[in-house]
């Protein structure tokens, strides 16, 4: 059963605060997850107001259907989300 985890390391220019950082991620967490059916979560950065490291993870039993979601996900990431912008990302197929 292939797992996937794509990591974007997310940049967030002008946010000042934590309070507008959470206010910039979690709609973008959460339509994620409805939209791509991925498990999504902040892993890193927590106290940084411009960064975030999110991870996305998807099973299923077909590592290319897990692979092209991911693309999906970064795909939408990189040309929906007006927040700020994928600095790095990977995907791993484990």
């Amino acid at each position: 059963m292939p797992i996937g985890v794509l990591w974007l390391h997310l940049h967030m220019p002008g946010i000042r605060s934590l309070k507008e950082k959470r206010r910039a991620l979690r709609p973008l967490l959460v339509r994620l997850q409805k939209e791509f059916n991925v498990s999504v979560a902040e892993m890193d950065y927590m106290e940084h107001y411009e960064q975030a490291l999110v991870a996305c993870a998807h099973v299923s039993n077909d590592a290319k259907h897990t692979h092209r979601t991911l693309q999906k996900v970064l795909h939408w990431v990189e040309t929906h989300w007006g927040e700020g912008y994928v600095a790095d990302e990977s995907i791993e197929i484990i």
